[in-house]
């Protein structure tokens, strides 16, 4: 199969060019929130303002993380918002999905503020051995 047409590799190359795993994370963490907004109301523990922020903040965390993912450009502002808006679910939304949701946002916001765009991807231990020992054999005189 040609690499250009595999889904897989297409995947890879789109998930490269973004804070995926950061996006991914945030939004997963305000499903989480607005899950447990959901629950009965035996396990609800009803702290703080019960009404529209509860289910807003969790809905703007959502929001926010398919941004990041399909704006990495502005990533910045998402992610600082994003920490913002997750730490707000603590006091609106049953202590932050029970500290779940509120984590994976708050992991997911620090991850997208801190990916770069720039840099290459890592190579696995074997591959840079391998490199190493070319260039030493190289330095050496030995023909590669």
């Amino acid at each position: 199969m040609d690499p250009r047409t595999d889904p897989r590799s297409a995947f890879r190359r789109w998930r490269a060019d973004r804070p995926f795993w950061g996006g991914l994370l945030l939004t997963l963490g305000g499903a989480e929130v607005l899950l447990t907004m959901k629950a009965s109301m035996k396990v609800v523990l009803h702290v703080g303002m019960q009404g529209l922020a509860g289910y807003l903040l969790p809905a703007l965390m959502m929001l926010l993380g398919l941004l990041i993912l399909f704006n990495p450009a502005q990533r910045l502002f998402y992610s600082i918002t994003g920490v913002l808006v997750a730490l707000g679910t603590w006091l609106t939304s049953n202590l932050g999905g029970f500290f779940v949701g509120l984590l994976l946002g708050v992991v997911g916001s620090c991850l997208a503020f801190g990916w770069l765009p720039d840099q290459e991807p890592r190579k696995r231990r074997r591959q840079r051995r391998e490199e190493a020992a070319t260039r030493v054999g190289q330095e050496a005189g030995e023909p590669a």
